[in-house]
């Protein structure tokens, strides 16, 4: 499906609008533009209800575009006799709290699922289940414990190997480190990092967390009512704090803390991400001033 050169999948002018035609219609898109390459992955942050679960849902066909196109491996999903299913087969959608969507009473049962409704044999599904369970650092044996016995984290990990033994190339996450301890969503993010590093594969992250986004994203867009308000990589996306903050939307708290530092009379850069980058703008001051 997907060729060399072409967006994994390419957003265009997508709008979208629920309950249209009646006194309680509201648009959730107004010609958003995306686009996803091999090999990236792209943030997407918003304050609540700024479109952005809505968005993901178009990537996979789950919703169809009511205007504008949503384009996967170069197939328009605007077209009626495009065959969903393959489409959700290349691109995985774990939604928001997906341990509570967990049904199968076995751990490994619910890993088969989707392969098993692929029709695969046994032993590939066998073979899947196998592979996504260790790609999430769960390990195989824990197919035969009960799901409902599995810790918070467990779970999260077990839907995200649930999504991964579908064998996706672009897989989408609604939220994914909501709820989860500072370990078990520093696991999950490597977990993430490992994934994405074979074959050309690319994450769309949603997320509130801007700590994840500038771990794990090469891209950002902020997405405001409905409308791209903001693009770039995640340095110039949070070197502009003021237009994150009056939609209501934070910075990677270190940069939040050179913000304050710069604030007070400080000659400290403001386009730091991590905790390193950070270190080192104090040292220099160390060096230079007293805090």
């Amino acid at each position: 499906m997907f060729s060399s050169g072409t967006p994994l999948i390419e957003v265009q002018g997508l709008q979208h609008i629920y309950l249209q035609g009646t006194p309680l219609e509201v648009q959730a898109l107004r010609g958003v533009d995306l686009q996803i390459q091999a090999g990236e992955s792209i943030g997407i942050v918003g304050p609540t209800g700024s479109g952005k679960s809505t968005l993901l849902q178009h990537l996979n066909g789950l919703l169809r575009p009511q205007g504008g196109e949503v384009r996967v491996g170069g197939i328009a999903l605007s077209d009626p006799t495009v065959d969903v299913r393959a489409i959700r087969q290349r691109v995985g959608l774990l939604f928001q709290s997906p341990e509570d969507q967990l049904f199968e009473r076995y751990a490994g049962d619910d890993v088969a699922f989707g392969p098993r409704n692929l029709g695969l044999g046994q032993e590939e599904v066998r073979e899947r289940v196998r592979l996504a369970m260790e790609a999430v650092g769960l390990p195989f044996e824990y197919k035969d414990r009960l799901t409902a016995e599995l810790s918070q984290g467990e779970k999260r990990r077990l839907a995200l190997a649930g999504v991964l033994a579908l064998q996706p190339q672009v897989l989408v996450l609604d939220e994914p480190t909501a709820g989860l301890d500072p370990q078990g969503r520093q696991e999950l993010l490597r977990t993430l990092v490992q994934w994405r590093a074979a074959d050309g594969r690319a994450i769309v992250l949603a997320s509130h967390n801007m700590e994840d986004v500038a771990a794990l994203c090469d891209r950002v867009y902020v997405l405001v009512k409905g409308q791209i308000a903001l693009h770039g990589t995640p340095r110039e996306v949070f070197a502009q704090p003021e237009i994150l903050m009056s939609n209501g939307l934070a910075v990677p708290t270190v940069t939040e803390v050179m913000l304050m530092l710069r604030q007070r009379g400080y000659d400290v850069s403001t386009a730091v991400l991590t905790d390193e980058e950070a270190a080192q703008e104090v040292e220099g001051l160390l060096h230079g001033q007293t805090l």
